[in-house]
């Protein structure tokens, strides 16, 4: 199934992020540290997965200073505390991404010949759930 991007939702303490123009991430990862030693049979390297790292997500609005959501969300950063965050995806089973971030990035963008925006980044904190609400 193919399924468009189109009516994805950020939501930070319930309220929906306006104007979004672009989501990316959550950039999950995990760590691995290399365990190679001298007297293993071959000499391939040999790794351990150690962390997982719940990364970041970036979204771009059409930034509108009078807005409360995008007031809330610098006022987020400013204040340097984790909001409750939910990314709603528009799929038939209603998927969503819950998670717990900080604002770590707010960058505004003023184009001579385009609009004023903004790129915003969340890092995540703990670990994120994946809902999906199978009708």
């Amino acid at each position: 199934m193919k399924i468009s991007a189109y009516g994805t939702t950020l939501v930070m303490n319930g309220d929906d992020i306006a104007q979004v123009t672009n989501i990316s991430g959550p950039s999950f990862g995990l760590d691995t540290v290399d365990v190679t030693t001298h007297d293993q049979a071959n000499a391939w390297e040999q790794h351990i997965a150690t962390l997982l790292r719940s990364g970041t997500v970036t979204v771009d609005i059409v930034y509108d200073p009078d807005l409360s959501s995008h007031a809330d969300t610098l006022g987020a950063m400013v204040g340097k505390d984790a909001e409750s965050f939910e990314l709603n995806f528009p799929d038939p089973a209603q998927s969503q991404y819950v998670f717990d971030a900080f604002v770590t990035g707010f960058t505004p963008s003023a184009p001579v010949d385009g609009a004023l925006t903004a790129s915003v980044t969340l890092k995540i904190t703990g670990e994120p759930t994946l809902v999906s609400n199978w009708s």
